[in-house]
């Protein structure tokens, strides 16, 4: 099935939902304008669509192969990289300074939907690098953005994130790599790590890894790891590339999905290693790039669904059976059978959801930086901190639940893997797993994100929230606006529940039992809020007679649709919330024990 990148869409969230024009009035960005960003997601779409879409059930088929200790991309792959890297593509909200654009966050988040969509095992390689980027941004010595920075911005080199091993998967605080000084001020990184993407291959001459490990004189825990940088090659005073590091890959994990993508177990054997930042601040460093990530991913899970429900769209409408109840006619396409539309319409409403999620975060990011005022940027960074393991989380499983009823649409033909349906739930499934599981997500949501600043982020957006109910009316009547009334009081309720029982002695159970059904309430929530924001201003251009009338109100329909089969759930979610741990506990002893 070809992939079209839903450009219009992007550019309307962006812009009617997401706000990015708050980000361009901070003139943080003096070369950005809707004319831009019109162009650049043309010009990613075109790129997804003609170059990477094309290599993404042959990357499935094929993969990526280990020989002598090198890695071998996928067929294709490493072209394509090179003309991505070409494109400009990874320099897109980097620095002048080190080659960048720059253009908002939020906007680089939007062109990388296409690209994940188009191709996912693709698309984590440069996801990476612009996270690498960010941290050494954030940490890295003026030597080592001078060295390192210009050749990741312009995709050159690519960067990879090197944090688990075999005993120390989300307990980063149980990790035992190691850096011993060697007295010239590098380090001699020893030790193995698993589950290092994109942690070798051949289409760039270099990667720099970023590598927690512990001092010799580290404190146990997650207080005594540093991050260091470990480069692949030597990089020689005027920029060349000098010899092998000593550090390989000595396997490729096989996987459910993303086969295109190498996932490395690699062996550190005294490399020479540079510290990124202060030493025994590592895990904070590090949180730089997991947060860029995080937020990545869950533009990946967008990306996938997004490709996911094209291919269901396209074959439901292309697959004939039965009678249609509206037309009456026989042997009809399944489009026209209700139950298999209602599907593609709650697919299409969660997927322009999540969309929104993750660009208000992207947007949000934006503005903490580069607001008018202190107390404007302190109120933006709550917004983003509170959104980003909704963005990552929900998001990644609005992508599982599309895929897979995208092969539910197919039918028996889903479960068939030539049909393509069944790749898309296989590479959905690793995006609620990595930079954080989502438990892990909804855990920090709850312990630290929601209550960091007194829970005044949450307060605001469900003022903001209540401020949209006063202007539904305009559009709506009846059920969407009961449902997102409801919705939103489940969503005060819950907060403050929460908020309640954290100040409690014994409440830390309880909090932690409630933070999965939390998280998804809240999504939930956020979701339906933000696409009745688009709602409003689809009617606003459609007032003025501005732009295509049935896309716009579709729009309007998309809200009413999501409002149904989200919305008019959320009770149910509330419900979970308060189960308290006592209840955990007891299953443990009496259900668990058999």
């Amino acid at each position: 099935m070809t992939y079209r990148a839903p450009v219009r869409d992007l550019a309307f969230t962006l812009e009617a939902i997401a706000g990015i024009d708050q980000v361009a009035v901070t003139g943080a960005f003096p070369d950005y304008d809707s004319e831009l960003m019109g162009a650049v997601l043309e010009a990613a779409g075109q790129f997804s669509e003609g170059v990477l879409a094309p290599l993404n059930r042959t990357g499935d088929q094929n993969g990526s192969t280990i020989t002598d200790g090198n890695v071998t991309a996928a067929p294709g792959f490493a072209d394509a990289y090179r003309q991505f890297a070409a494109g400009g593509w990874t320099g897109l909200s980097a620095s002048t300074a080190a080659g960048g654009q720059p253009l908002p966050k939020a906007l680089e988040l939007a062109a990388y939907e296409t690209v994940h969509a188009a191709n996912m095992a693709f698309g984590l390689c440069p996801m990476l690098s612009l996270a690498t980027i960010e941290a050494l941004e954030a940490h890295g010595t003026d030597a080592q953005k001078a060295t390192y920075l210009s050749k990741l911005v312009s995709g050159e080199w690519t960067g990879a994130m090197v944090l688990t091993e075999p005993q120390a998967g989300s307990d980063l605080g149980a990790l035992t790599a190691t850096a011993v000084p060697n007295g010239d001020g590098t380090y001699a990184l020893s030790g193995q790590k698993i589950f290092i993407t994109w942690g070798d291959h051949d289409a760039t001459d270099n990667i720099v890894h970023m590598v927690l490990a512990r001092l010799p004189d580290a404190p146990a825990g997650p207080k005594g790891i540093s991050l260091f940088l470990a480069s692949k090659y030597a990089v020689k005073a005027d920029g060349s590339l000098g010899e092998r590091n000593s550090f390989k890959p000595v396997g490729l994990e096989h996987k459910l999905g993303i086969h295109a993508s190498p996932t490395c177990v690699m062996s550190y054997e005294g490399a020479t290693a540079e510290l990124v930042g202060q030493p025994n601040q590592g895990l904070s460093h590090m949180f730089v790039m997991m947060n860029a990530a995080r937020l990545a991913v869950g533009m990946e899970g967008v990306g996938i669904a997004e490709r996911a429900y094209q291919q269901a769209l396209a074959y439901a409408g292309e697959r004939r059976q039965g009678r249609s109840v509206w037309t009456g006619e026989r042997n009809a396409p399944i489009l026209d059978h209700p139950d298999v539309r209602r599907t593609l319409s709650v697919m299409k409403a969660r997927i322009a959801a999540a969309r929104a999620i993750c660009l208000s975060t992207g947007v949000a990011a934006d503005m903490a930086k580069h607001a008018a005022t202190e107390e404007e940027r302190r109120n933006w960074k709550g917004r983003e901190d509170l959104f980003t393991p909704i963005a990552k989380a929900w998001s990644t499983d609005v992508g599982c639940e599309v895929a897979s009823l995208g092969v539910q649409v197919h039918g028996g033909m889903g479960f068939i893997e030539e049909t393509g349906a069944a790749q898309h739930y296989r590479d959905a499934r690793i995006a609620p797993i990595y930079e954080g599981t989502n438990g892990i997500q909804a855990m920090d949501l709850v312990g630290r994100k929601l209550s960091q600043d007194g829970g005044d982020s949450a307060r605001a957006l469900i003022h903001e929230m209540k401020l949209t109910l006063l202007e539904l009316p305009r559009l709506y009547e009846g059920k969407p606006l009961e449902r997102f009334a409801n919705a939103v009081e489940a969503v005060q309720d819950a907060t403050y529940w929460i908020l309640d029982r954290k100040a409690a002695e014994d409440g830390a159970a309880d909090v932690l039992a409630a933070a999965d059904a939390y998280l998804k309430l809240l999504g939930d929530v956020v979701g339906g809020w933000l696409l009745a924001r688009g709602a409003m201003a689809a009617k606003a251009r459609l007032d003025a007679g501005d732009g295509d009338a049935v896309w716009l109100n579709g729009k309007i329909t998309l809200y009413e649709v999501y409002a149904a089969n989200v919305l008019g759930f959320v009770p149910s979610r509330l419900a979970t919330v308060g189960q308290g741990g006592a209840l955990l506990e007891r299953m443990s002893a009496e259900v668990l024990a058999g």
